[in-house]
């Protein structure tokens, strides 16, 4: 049977944040170096956001690059900056054919010139598409996301243009990068590591945590779909117990 069949259409998560785990392991297994992980990696990330809007999901955050990844060895992150700007240039066809809205999240000011104009000029071109939006998480560091939302609401209570008494979370939401996204429903990892890596850690309060072994660039639609129908078998209680999800005006 189909996976997607198994899918309930009415149930599907409407944010997936994923964590692209495994490249270099996956290259290291082949006898190549890392970077070969990365430039094989392109066939998963196409097959992941074709399997999301497939099944309406409204958004998918990619982990790409985060701000510890500027400490690896120099010729990984220039092939990976590279790798940024021509993978943006090959996609977008398909981002168009397929209504992908293209987002950005992190640190963007610290990314080399030419991504930062490649990455607008594809944010610019597809900013009225509205299949999925896709967000691509670079130079991105979850604790440096809250420590700058904690210093521009703390500039706006000194300017006197927001009172102490009036910080809640929906704030501290309008703050974040992701402002305008929902919070994460599903975040998968891949490669078999059981951690979240400084990654949306504040959107991520109540998702559901799917971890598998699979390595990233052999990641396909039959992984994503399995990730889906583990999350529809959950129980997402929000704090409440299983009485007063199954009888909810009690």
């Amino acid at each position: 049977m189909d996976k997607k069949l198994r899918i309930n259409l009415q149930r599907v998560p409407k944010h997936v944040a994923v964590i692209m785990d495994g490249n270099g392991r996956w290259a290291k297994g082949k006898g190549m170096e890392r970077v070969f992980g990365h430039k094989n990696a392109l066939t998963a990330v196409r097959e992941s956001i074709e399997a999301a809007a497939e099944i309406n999901i409204e958004a998918i955050t990619l982990y790409a690059f985060s701000t510890e990844n500027w400490n690896r060895p120099k010729m990984e992150v220039n092939a990976l900056m590279k790798l940024l700007i021509s993978s943006l240039k090959k996609e977008l066809p398909t981002f168009q054919k397929n209504n992908v809205k293209v987002n950005a999240i992190g640190n963007l000011d610290s990314l080399p010139s030419k991504a930062q104009k490649t990455l607008q000029e594809v944010i610019k071109l597809t900013e009225t598409n509205s299949k999925i939006t896709l967000t691509l998480a670079l130079s991105y560091g979850s604790r440096e996301e809250i420590v700058n939302t904690i210093k521009n609401i703390s500039k706006k209570v000194v300017n006197n243009e927001l009172q102490t008494e009036e910080i809640d979370e929906n704030v501290i939401n309008n703050h974040l990068y992701t402002f305008n996204l929902p919070d994460v429903d599903l975040m998968i990892r891949t490669s078999g590591e059981h951690r979240i890596s400084n990654f949306l850690l504040w959107q991520m309060a109540y998702a559901e945590l799917y971890f598998t072994d699979v390595l990233w660039p052999d990641f396909r639609k039959s992984d994503f779909f399995d990730a889906i129908i583990e999350y529809q078998n959950r129980e997402r209680r929000f704090g409440k117990t299983s009485e007063q999800i199954e009888t909810p005006n009690e």
